[in-house]
């Protein structure tokens, strides 16, 4: 074998190791058994808490919802906490929509012997209908309660700990809201740590903070035994429309911080969300920095995390790194500048010309590009071929082999430009040339997203220092030990990253996979380098490689395709309701992208008239389905207002929930139900894909809601909703390989009354 070729061969093993290296460090934590010491957390004690409320759904409004709180109060009024149920209404509005509902907070308070402040914990207790919900969110509110018994057997905490355990957040984080908007601590503010899932497993990732998160940042780093997660993780959060109950909390003027796991999301909201699937090591983790945040921050002086700038952290093979975001321009600029040094040195050691380098780096974008292209061509094809995974979200059971067909698709990228380029640009320039474009993506995300720059910066920053060195060294051994060393950041945090971008994503993005492959690729070249002869590729070498590499990316696709069948543990998503009006026009209705076997016994095509109006949202299947008689529900007006009108809507056959169409905007409602303060929220916008208007009410109480709406609407259309299809004549239940999907309308039967406002 070549001297040369081992080398690379060497170079790869090293970077392979670092790559395997850096996730591995990056994992979770194992469960801690029961027999673990009384201070210390352990998942196997908090799974006991676990086992007594997360065996069936609990949505809002639901018996099992009700029986959950009372048992969350009663272990907490047994660990001497201060303990109150908030009954209040809980609001979120969005484009056209008020989201409204009865929630009952668990509060529990443990006093500090002198406080600067106040600690909030905060977990829902409420699941969606779909799922027990073990994961979203019952681990995190079993972990409240070990948490607890832990901080029980030391000193008292100095500052005040309170443990807000919220309702209705499947619904529009109506609980976060009623505390905030009325309970006296929610006026009050301090540091919330809330705490989420939006997977069975995978490690406790701290993803969200607060604005000017330097303190709450080395408060994390410095407490925490395992610290998970980084800057990049908070920036995309930012951009993104995804809500917690830290979001009300955080706008309501809390600081803090936000965690959750969120691998295995193929099983979110679905029944798959279980205690048999729950990752009892996600579980440990969660309560580890639940415990060690709550133990350092009750300790603390509050005042002293106030900041007023954030901080970009992250860690390299277990290594922490944090420095303020202060740094950020300065380091991406030297990255800029390194690399314009190291264009220097190859053109003065190497021959290389600058207008090489500038052709090369204008040219890296077609790779960039076309990766990204193949990985959404990817998807467009398995959703061609598998239509099932349509209603999927791209987040599926078995991945892996579509992972690698993304990686190896990025390959074939970044081959396909290099090795036509290599012999008319140099390799040399090739090589310099790759480092240009993640140079400049650190200069745009110092611009726009500072805390994720360290993903370009660093590994960029470190391969042209490298590279530099290793030209300035000119001896093959130690210039290639010094350039495999500069390339250790970069095999760190680029792979990683594009892991957590399946992860987080799927594969509705894989081309973003895909792209930091190619990312990655472009600081590895010199290392390619080494198995490529130097006298240049022949024409056959050149479209033989390119070729393999795609007939391997094909078949790893058809590796996925076989594996990822769906059975009785891995079951495909399925959608259907039930809707009937008062005219006793009953359908079947489902949004599958093209319907199971299963779905095809109730639908067949896309006919939507009969639907009550405002009921469709999307491309529906429909098809006649037997008419059931069902009480439908009322919207009685009370009165009439300037601009406004007040219904008392109710549901005679006891729905829990009521959804109220209208044909003009909303913008303003107040909810007034008995025994509880009003509510009004105002409502920007209109709703996309229905009528203009939308209110939803859940937990209706049995004699309804007064509801005070500022609309100029002719027409208002009420469906109540019960959910489970199973009295539903000519209902067959699904097979094992099945599962209902997440969308919050499925396995609903709806009863829709509409009503011409100008008459009533």
């Amino acid at each position: 074998m070549p001297r040369r070729v081992l080398a690379g061969l060497l170079a790869l093993l090293v970077l392979g190791a670092v790559i395997a290296g850096h996730a591995l460090a990056e994992r979770g934590v194992p469960p801690a058994p029961a027999g673990a010491p009384a201070g210390e957390f352990s998942a196997e004690r908090a799974m006991t808490h676990l086992e007594r409320f997360a065996r069936a759904p609990r949505p809002i409004g639901s018996a099992a919802n009700e029986r959950t709180a009372d048992y969350l109060s009663d272990q907490l009024r047994s660990a001497g906490l201060d303990v109150e149920v908030q009954h209040a209404v809980g609001a979120e509005s969005g484009d056209g929509l008020a989201a409204l509902g009865r929630v009952d907070n668990v509060v529990a308070t443990l006093r500090g012997s002198d406080p600067t402040g106040t600690v909030v914990l905060t977990a829902h207790h409420d699941s969606v209908g779909m799922g027990p919900g073990a994961a979203d969110d019952g681990a995190a509110v079993a972990a409240l309660l070990e948490t607890v018994r832990a901080l029980r057997t030391g000193d008292g905490p100095r500052n005040d700990i309170v443990l807000l355990i919220t309702d209705g957040e499947e619904d529009g984080l109506l609980g976060a809201d009623a505390f905030v908007r009325s309970h006296p601590l929610g006026a009050r503010g301090g540091v919330v740590l809330n705490f989420e899932a939006r997977g069975v497993g995978g490690p406790s990732l701290m993803f969200e903070t607060s604005r000017d998160n330097a303190g709450l940042v080395e408060a994390f780093t410095g407490a925490v035994p395992h610290p998970r997660g980084d800057s990049s993780m908070v920036e995309v959060y930012r951009l993104l429309p995804n809500n917690t109950d830290f979001t009300p909390l955080s706008a309501g003027g809390f600081t803090g911080l936000n965690f959750a796991f969120i691998e295995g999301a193929a099983r979110y909201h679905t029944a798959g969300d279980s205690i048999a699937d729950l990752d009892r090591g996600s579980l440990q983790q969660h309560g580890e920095n639940m415990l060690a945040l709550a133990r350092a921050l009750g300790a603390t002086d509050l005042a002293t995390l106030e900041s007023d700038h954030d901080d970009t952290y992250f860690r390299v093979l277990g290594i922490p790194v944090r420095y303020p975001n202060g740094a950020v321009w300065p380091l991406a600029v030297l990255a800029v500048l390194l690399v314009a040094l190291l264009t220097w040195l190859a053109r003065r050691r190497r021959g290389v010309t600058v207008p090489r380098v500038l052709l090369g780096a204008a040219s890296a974008l077609l790779p960039l590009a076309v990766a990204f292209g193949l990985g959404e061509l990817l998807w467009t094809v398995l959703v061609w071929v598998r239509p099932d995974y349509g209603s999927t979200g791209g987040l599926l059971h078995r991945p892996v082999a579509y992972h690698a067909a993304l990686l190896v698709l990025g390959v074939l990228a970044l081959l396909a430009w290099y090795l036509p380029l290599r012999r008319r640009l140099g390799p040399a320039a090739l090589a310099v040339a790759g480092l240009v474009w993640p140079a400049l993506l650190g200069v745009v995300c110092a611009a726009f997203a500072p805390g994720a720059a360290f993903l370009f910066v660093v590994p960029t920053l470190l391969a042209a220092l490298g590279f530099a060195v290793a030209v300035l060294i000119d001896r093959p051994l130690w210039s290639l030990v010094v350039a495999v060393l500069g390339l250790v950041a970069g095999a760190a945090l680029l792979p990683y990253f594009g892991y957590m971008t399946f992860v987080a994503v799927g594969l509705t993005l894989g081309g973003a996979g895909a792209l930091f492959a190619v990312l990655f690729g472009l600081l590895v070249l010199p290392v390619v380098e080494l198995f490529l002869p130097s006298q240049g590729i022949g024409r056959r070498a050149a479209v033989a490689m390119p070729a393999t590499v795609l007939l391997l990316a094909v078949a790893l696709t058809g590796v996925g395709l076989v594996v990822d069948r769906p059975d009785a543990g891995h079951p495909a998503s399925t959608h259907l309701a039930y809707v009937v009006d008062t005219g006793g026009r009953a359908h079947w209705v489902s949004a599958e992208v093209s319907p199971t076997a299963w779905t095809g016994r109730y639908v067949h095509d896309h006919t939507t008239r009969g639907l009550p109006p405002g009921f469709a949202r999307g491309d529906l299947w429909t098809g006649p389905a037997p008419a059931v008689r069902l009480d439908a529900p009322e919207a009685e007006v009370v009165s009439r207002g300037d601009g406004t009108v007040t219904l008392r809507v109710s549901s005679h056959r006891g729905a829990p929930n009521v959804t109220l169409r209208l044909d003009a905007p909303v913008t303003e409602v107040r909810a007034a139900v008995a025994d509880r303060e009003p509510v009004t929220v105002a409502v920007e916008g209109t709703r996309e894909g229905t009528w203009p208007g939308e209110i939803r009410f859940r937990d209706l109480p049995a004699d309804g809601v007064e509801l005070t709406v500022r609309t100029a609407a002719r027409r208002l259309t009420v469906l109540d909703e019960t959910r489970g299809l199973t009295g539903i004549p000519g209902f067959v239940p699904r097979p094992a390989d099945l599962t209902p999907s997440i969308r919050d309308d499925g396995d609903l039967v709806s009863v829709a009354r509409t009503y011409d406002l100008e008459k009533s």
